[in-house]
């Protein structure tokens, strides 16, 4: 029996916000998106996604206002994806699944990615805050990711993305692919 696509006896927000971005594959879009990744191909390339999976993800996030998608280059018409406001204020909710996820569904696999603040160096805590310097809650911009110790063995990931990733840089600027 397929299941339903929305939650339509459910009127609360966390309903709406799950018909928008509970999808399996529409986190990771958004996870790649604050990592730098814009263009579709990069996406597929990292994802190992179904074309039409994406294709259609990208749209759902568009329309919805999460991302927006900007003309890069005229002829042939190319496009990229970047997150919008909306879109960067997913941050929080990412950075708590990334972090719970470490802790109760790695199943003892170390991280791949280190979260720290890119104004001191410090790694970011649990919550998404900085203990050394006393910031809350660090926004996105103010975040540096980078690889774990480990991260480029020799069952590393050999896609462009993958290999970009393993140089540290802050999270929503495009990746030097």
């Amino acid at each position: 029996m397929a299941l339903k696509k929305d939650y339509a006896t459910q009127d609360c927000a966390l309903a709406r916000t799950l018909e928008l971005v509970g999808e399996r594959w529409t986190m990771l879009v958004v996870r790649d998106a604050f990592y730098g990744v814009r263009r579709y191909s990069d996406f597929l390339a990292h994802l190992d996604i179904p074309r039409a999976v994406l294709s259609t993800r990208l749209r759902t996030l568009t329309e919805s206002g999460v991302m927006e998608r900007r003309r890069y280059e005229a002829s042939p018409p190319r496009d990229e994806y970047v997150l919008t406001e909306p879109g960067r204020r997913l941050w929080p909710a990412l950075f708590a699944l990334l972090t719970w996820g470490q802790r109760f569904a790695s199943q003892g696999a170390p991280a791949r990615r280190l979260y720290a603040h890119a104004e001191c160096g410090q790694e970011l805590g649990p919550g998404g805050g900085c203990a050394a310097c006393g910031t809350a809650a660090v926004p996105p911009q103010d975040v540096e990711v980078r690889p774990a110790p480990g991260t480029d063995g020799p069952t590393a990931r050999q896609d462009a993305v993958s290999r970009a990733l393993l140089r540290p840089h802050r999270l929503l600027e495009p990746l030097e692919l």
